[in-house]
């Protein structure tokens, strides 16, 4: 669909106006507002032809037009362009995430912090999951008798405690030397690579090995990780969800999990820093239909990513939105990059 510049410039200032104000935007409204160079007649023509082409409607109870679907997605593509995070905001949100501390789950509950913040809308964020689980640490501590404790770091920072039954009663030097050997024999190594390491440790470090293999096995399989949320109540106070249904709607993406990583796993690009706006559901997802989500993916690509991204009204000032979840998603990355000692 083209559009003449007028006619896009119309378009752009419908919408930010609606976003602002939740109220129909009149010809005499913008013609006051912006000082356009043309009539309020030309105004109206202009807006009879973007409702024609199904971009802008006309409310029963006013004579201003509201964007629909259709509009934000045309603005969204063709109109809005390149936006950039203010630098006052991007310096301030880089502050916040290098004041945080090293544990993963800070980093998860400041993004989807930062996110709501700035985005002014609802934040989520999953857990870094690797292509595969990759070991990075172990410790190995005394209990009673053949109960060991291991704390078990996998690549992400994701860590996995669990008691282990030995065969025989081993001493903490014992327990603490084979764990020193096994982090430099194991490091970064899958469940299928240790298997084939261990064959060159003795019995004992082997016996070790194959319960950290198979405490890895499932973690392996894992897909998508815990979700992150913030700003969930800032959604639902909009207008748009005043009414029951959609209140409904919005709160099942938000807190089921379920969904949302099935969401997530059938719509996010598995290319990490491509930011994917989805309006209305896109028509394909029933829940969404009240809800627009901007998403990217992060971290660092066949070695560990997540998902991010913001969730709110179909009214969402999304320049905002994804200049957002841009600079998140490379911060985030970037973090990661560290994490993995990638260049």
């Amino acid at each position: 669909m083209e559009l003449t510049g007028r006619q896009r410039t119309l378009l752009g200032l419908i919408i930010r106006e609606y976003v602002d104000s939740t109220v129909p935007v009149s010809s005499k409204g913008l013609l006051r507002k912006y000082a356009l160079p043309f009539s309020s007649a030309t105004i109206r023509n202009e807006m009879a032809a973007l409702t024609e082409r199904g971009l802008i409607r006309q409310p029963h109870t006013s004579a201003g037009r509201v964007p629909t679907e259709e509009g934000y997605r045309y603005f969204v593509r063709q109109v809005m362009g390149e936006v950039e995070l203010p630098l006052a905001e991007q310096n301030t949100i880089s502050h916040q995430f290098h004041q945080a501390g090293p544990e993963v789950s800070q980093w998860m509950r400041l993004a989807a912090s930062v996110l709501s913040q700035h985005a002014r809308v609802a934040g989520l964020i999953t857990l870094p999951q690797s292509a595969s689980a990759y070991y990075k640490h172990v410790e190995l501590i005394a209990t009673q008798g053949r109960q060991v404790l291991m704390v078990l770091v996998l690549g992400g920072g994701e860590i996995r405690q669990q008691m282990l039954s030995l065969a025989e009663p081993a001493p903490q030097e014992q327990l603490s030397e084979a764990a020193v050997h096994l982090n430099t024999a194991f490091f970064n190594l899958d469940h299928g690579a240790i298997s084939i390491a261990a064959a060159r440790l003795n019995t004992f470090e082997q016996e070790i090995a194959r319960l950290i293999r198979d405490v890895m096995v499932p973690k392996a399989a894992a897909h998508t990780g815990d979700i992150y949320y913030d700003g969930v109540s800032k959604v639902l106070a909009e207008p748009e969800f005043a009414e029951v249904d959609a209140a409904m709607h919005a709160r099942r993406v938000l807190e089921e999990q379920a969904f949302l990583k099935e969401f997530l796993a059938k719509v996010l690009s598995p290319n990490v820093g491509s930011v994917q706006v989805v309006i209305g559901g896109e028509g394909d997802w029933e829940e969404l239909r009240d809800c627009s989500m901007v998403l990217a993916r992060y971290g660092v690509t066949n070695v560990a990513t997540g998902a991010l991204g913001v969730l709110g009204p179909t009214r969402m000032a999304y320049g905002r939105a994804v200049s957002t979840v841009r600079y998140v998603a490379e911060l985030m990355t970037d973090l990661m990059a560290e994490t993995y000692g990638e260049s």
